[in-house]
């Protein structure tokens, strides 16, 4: 029997699907565990391959080079140096497992299947993988862990299967996804398993951006007292270490001091950027390119942009038409000018006479309309996907939650691109960030310090210009207003009679709602974007695009 343990917590950035460089980043963190005096090493959920990995893991050439790589990592555990807790695939007996498994002496000395398999939001474990048994603890150097895998520890059973059953401390390897005010849900719940069980209770969460979600890490420890012993950082990769001792029956972990919880701009503004930071640099781009209007969806995706990449990765472009107003011209050219990133002006104005000469016979007498706001989008998106292709910069789609939502958006127009940021950002949060960012620099950017934007870009009426004195509320509401309504009807699933008694006006609700559901088939065809609230479009939130229902009981 063992009294002190020193563990390592790896809050690593695993890339998917790269086997060997995972592994290798793993040998790598046990070095720096060893040269730290930690006994044990512990990585997040599938941390081999990356989390989720979807179908990747159906495939048997796959699931062949994780266990192979896995099986190496065990047998260089013969140094006398750190055990290893890594997760991966397991095939066993016909059935596919999400597992743990802990190296040590050489050996995989215990593995332990994932037993609670989440199959709602953007979880789909049951579509790939097999429930395992509710685990019992596995023994190292004396100590009895209670080793669970993300979803095991959101239910009651495995953690009290765990402490019946001898475990003396309960230690949970996660796949995570960023959500806002997640980080102190996951500790009001882990509080939950420490008061049923009276374990200590390790959350060990991986940080990386994987297409549309966001890692945030935020590992923390809390001991069997309840009390917070270790908040690792959130949004960085890290190491840390955690002492041990045991003080009776009862294992105690040394308190370190607890950093503060980011503020909610904060949060969304560092998940754009992991986001999008992994998503260029794992794809192998060498940049973004995007469309800087002078407005402020275009001026925070740039932001983000520099900061996650730096500003010489980032190409901006304004393209003006005859509608473009002056203002938007000074505020794309300071806003440029305060990133320090590349900046040019393509104007528009000879192909919207070219569409208008090419289409005149076709459209015969019939007057300007929506057609032709739409022509101008469609114009500056084949413009941006021309030098996206020339010069293999992705292009940034800049679109915001509120718009995707109401379908305010040109489908092959500024919905183009390869990425978004702001997808899953209702405008007044993008109001907020804006002016956070402005006021702060974030952790681990590589932008300018200082303000990165005019405030006249923040305060000034929003308008896609692609007609004279056009302003956003022309066509939608008030934009408080519209993102109440939408967060109740898209991340809440209220009824109009709910939101009636909220306050807000049944016709208007139903307009809103109307839109909502008539841009589904323009949401289906956006691309890929990081998701930040409870329920984002694609993955958490799945709609027929033919669809009947109207909200109204008849």
């Amino acid at each position: 029997m063992t009294d002190r343990i020193r563990i390592a917590l790896a809050q690593m950035n695993p890339h998917e699907g790269e086997l060997r460089a995972n592994a290798q980043k793993i040998r790598a963190l046990r070095a720096e565990a060893a040269a730290g005096g930690a006994d044990l090493l512990v990585t997040p959920e599938f941390s081999i391959a990356g989390y989720p990995p979807e179908d990747l893991v159906l495939k048997p050439a796959f699931r062949a080079m994780a266990e192979a790589e896995i099986a190496a990592l065990a047998a260089e555990t013969t140094d006398g140096g750190p055990g290893l807790i890594v997760g991966g695939p397991w095939c066993d007996g016909g059935k596919l497992y999400n597992a743990a498994f802990l190296l040590d002496g050489g050996r995989i000395v215990a593995r332990r299947a994932k037993h609670e398999l989440p199959n709602y939001g953007v979880f789909d474990d049951k579509r790939v993988f097999d429930a395992g048994p509710a685990p019992g603890p596995v023994v190292f150097r004396g100590l009895r862990l209670g080793l669970m895998i993300c979803e095991d520890w959101w239910f009651p059973a495995v953690s009290e299967t765990l402490s019946e059953s001898g475990a003396e401390l309960l230690l949970s390897i996660n796949g995570s996804p960023f959500e806002i005010d997640k980080a102190q849900s996951r500790v009001d719940l882990a509080v939950a398993r420490v008061v049923e069980t009276g374990l200590p209770f390790v959350f060990l969460n991986q940080n990386c951006g994987q297409d549309e979600l966001v890692f945030d890490g935020a590992s923390f420890v809390l001991n069997a007292d309840r009390s917070l012993a270790v908040r690792m950082p959130s949004f960085q990769e890290a190491l840390g270490f955690t002492d041990w001792a045991r003080d009776g029956d009862v294992w105690r972990c040394e308190p370190q001091p607890i950093p503060p919880v980011e503020a909610r701009s904060q949060q969304i503004y560092a998940a754009m950027m992991l986001g999008l930071r992994d998503y260029v640099n794992k794809n192998g781009f060498p940049g973004v390119v995007l469309g800087l209007s002078g407005g402020i969806d275009s001026a925070i995706s740039a932001a983000v942009a520099a900061d996650a990449l730096g500003p010489d990765r980032v190409r901006a472009v304004m393209m003006p038409s005859p509608y473009t107003s002056q203002e938007s011209l000074e505020d794309a050219a300071e806003c440029a000018r305060l990133l320090g990133i590349q900046y040019e002006t393509i104007p528009i104005g000879p192909a919207m006479e070219a569409f208008d000469g090419m289409l005149a016979p076709a459209f015969g007498n019939r007057p300007p309309d929506i057609t032709e706001e739409n022509l101008q989008s469609r114009i500056r998106g084949v413009t941006l996907m021309a030098l996206s292709n020339k010069f293999g910069n992705m292009l940034l789609t800049t679109g915001n939650k509120s718009e995707m939502s109401t379908g305010y958006a040109t489908i092959y127009g500024d919905m183009c691109g390869g990425y978004s940021v702001l997808k899953d950002v209702y405008k007044t949060d993008v109001f907020a960030v804006c002016r956070w960012r402005n006021d702060n620099v974030p952790a681990g950017g590589l932008g300018p310090q200082g303000a990165v934007m005019p405030e006249r870009v923040i305060t000034k009426p929003p308008s896609a210009e692609l007609k004279h004195d056009q302003k956003d509320q022309d066509t939608l509401p008030p934009y408080e207003v519209l993102d109440a309504i939408l967060t109740g009807l898209v991340e809440e699933e209220r009824s109009v009679d709910d939101l009636v008694a909220q306050g807000h006006e049944r016709a208007l609700i139903l307009r809103v709602w109307k839109l909502l559901d008539r841009a589904e088939y323009k949401r289906r065809q956006a691309p890929p974007g990081v998701k930040i609230g409870r329920r984002a479009f694609g993955r958490d939130r799945r709609y027929p695009i033919t669809n009947g229902f109207t909200g109204l009981i008849s």
